[in-house]
């Protein structure tokens, strides 16, 4: 956990290297880095999301494939995992039955749309995770696309919370 003191006098490589804990994008986690010093974490967190909210499709796709799919957290080490593996930690609890029907629908989506299912999973069970799997398959790609980002951005939004001390 970083305090708002700590970030803004870090190296800049250690300050990008935090961010790209909260998404993977490189470029976006420089771009924040750069604005340094931050008044507030409300000042930093705004920056941040304002960052994330001019990314472009291909930076957004790069944070996007940094993410497993839901029940198989990531086994490596590092913050970014241990985060994925947290946020997931309920839908992992569920019967086997419901893990294969989430496995699969993950599957199906992977075809559908050429990258794994993207949900802020924090909270969720594996049965509403795959509610949401099943009705997001319907999509067209654009609206698609508009809903993993967004959900994409609430994971962003929690880590950086995380990151900050402000953990929920």
């Amino acid at each position: 956990m970083w305090t708002l003191g700590g970030f803004n006098t870090a190296d800049p490589e250690t300050a990008t290297g935090v961010l790209t804990a909260c998404c993977a994008s490189r470029g976006w986690a420089e771009k924040v880095a750069t604005g340094r010093p931050y008044g507030s974490l409300v000042a930093l967190k705004s920056a941040a999301l304002a960052g994330f909210d001019e990314l472009d499709d291909a930076e957004v796709a790069v944070a996007h494939a940094a993410h497993p799919p839901i029940g198989k957290p990531k086994p490596s080490e590092g913050t970014e995992a241990e985060w994925s593996r947290g946020e997931q930690s309920r839908a992992m609890t569920a019967a086997e039955s419901v893990r294969a029907e989430l496995a699969d629908a993950n599957a199906a989506y992977e075809h559908r749309f050429g990258r794994v299912f993207l949900i802020c999973a924090t909270g969720l069970t594996a049965e509403e995770i795959l509610v949401e799997a099943r009705r997001r398959l319907a999509n067209d790609d654009p609206t698609e696309r508009a809903e993993s980002r967004a959900e994409l951005r609430k994971i962003v939004a929690l880590r950086l919370d995380k990151a900050f001390g402000e953990d929920r």
